[in-house]
């Protein structure tokens, strides 16, 4: 996935409300703009730090651009928009680079199932039945460790998807959990229980349900992101960790 028009570089001056980021731009403009990321983004931002952003030019538009890459802390590159997730596993489906999922017969997307009003991010169709996939964007790194952690703060949201997904799995239809990892420099990906401990105890249960659970990393420049390797998962992995600020 190349972004198109080409990212502008900037500094970050600041997050807040969450949905909101002050940069300044490599001509010294100064933009407040759209953060497309719900999490905490702990570990994941730093005052001053390098960012790339996507400018619109919609008049119906009430900010001028959206966050799309930063500089880590520790030196890496994250994609923050969690919205680019879906489109990159999409993309990495239907190239066949996700192995373990090929050979559908059709993909959907936002389909509605389970017991909980929840709608799962794809159902591939096969011969022999559906797959549900779910899938996360994870951004979570540490200095000394390559291994990323999700998720980056409570997420009762994420419980209930694993709830779904384990329940299907019971039932004897395939449920897959994917971690799209928008991180530079990790090789696997573990649970943050430390964070969210009963999303760590619903993973457990998911996994041993039969849920799959899988992780992929991806390429990332300024230029272009694509999925483009698997990576390890860790599921009992865990770390003390500070209180996680949300903004």
């Amino acid at each position: 996935m190349r972004f198109t028009p080409s990212l502008e570089e900037g500094r970050l001056i600041q997050r807040y409300k969450r949905f909101l980021a002050d940069i300044e731009t490599a001509s010294g403009e100064l933009l407040t703009i759209h953060c497309p990321n719900t999490g905490s983004m702990f570990n994941c931002m730093m005052p001053g730090g390098r960012v790339w952003f996507s400018r619109s030019n919609d008049p119906k538009r009430k900010l001028p651009g959206t966050w799309e890459i930063t500089e880590t802390p520790q030196g890496r590159l994250a994609c923050v928009n969690t919205a680019r997730a879906n489109k990159l596993v999409e993309e990495a489906l239907l190239d066949g680079v996700i192995t373990e999922l090929a050979g559908f017969t059709a993909l959907k997307r936002e389909v509605a199932y389970g017991q909980e009003n929840s709608r799962v991010d794809f159902r591939l169709d096969y011969p022999d039945g559906p797959l549900y996939l779910e899938v996360k964007s994870v951004t979570l790194g540490f200095d000394d460790s390559r291994v990323a952690a999700f998720p980056d703060a409570v997420t009762q949201r994420g419980a209930k998807h694993l709830r779904e997904l384990a329940a299907l799995a019971r039932e004897g239809v395939r449920a897959v959990l994917l971690y799209c990892v928008n991180l530079t420099g990790i090789d696997a990906v573990r649970p943050a229980a430390e964070i969210d401990a009963a999303y760590a105890s619903a993973l457990l249960e998911a996994a041993a349900a039969g849920v799959e659970v899988l992780a992929y990393g991806v390429e990332l420049t300024p230029d272009e992101v694509r999925i483009d390797r698997r990576l390890e998962i860790h599921l009992s992995e865990t770390r003390p960790l500070s209180p996680v600020p949300l903004d």
